[in-house]
């Protein structure tokens, strides 16, 4: 693996794993009623992810360009971070959601 590929997995990571934690940080805002800090939080969430995806779109243009990604553990343990990251961004938005609407009432 060069060190072009490990940067941009290592990117991916960074990234994603920031994403994943202001997502959990959102939940337990909005747990203690701090709906407008777990908003906050959800936004800078979603511009960690929109980091890491730059990184993953490079990627995906190189190879479109005909350059072949050499596959590594490094790299499928970026592509998994980042996806389970979006997922529970997602989730957490929904938590979000939900105790504003709890709160509410």
């Amino acid at each position: 693996m060069d060190e072009k590929m490990i940067e941009i997995s290592f990117g991916i990571i960074g990234f994603a794993g920031d994403a994943k934690g202001l997502a959990f940080e959102a939940i337990k805002e909005a747990k203690n009623g701090n709906i407008d800090d777990a908003r906050a939080c959800i936004e800078k969430s979603k511009e960690s992810i929109h980091k890491a995806h730059k990184f993953q779109t490079e990627l995906i243009q190189n190879e479109a360009s005909g350059n072949k990604t050499e596959m590594s553990v490094i790299l499928v343990h970026a592509q998994d971070h980042l996806m389970t990251s979006m997922n529970f961004q997602q989730l957490a938005e929904e938590f979000v959601d939900l105790y504003e609407r709890l709160e509410s009432k």
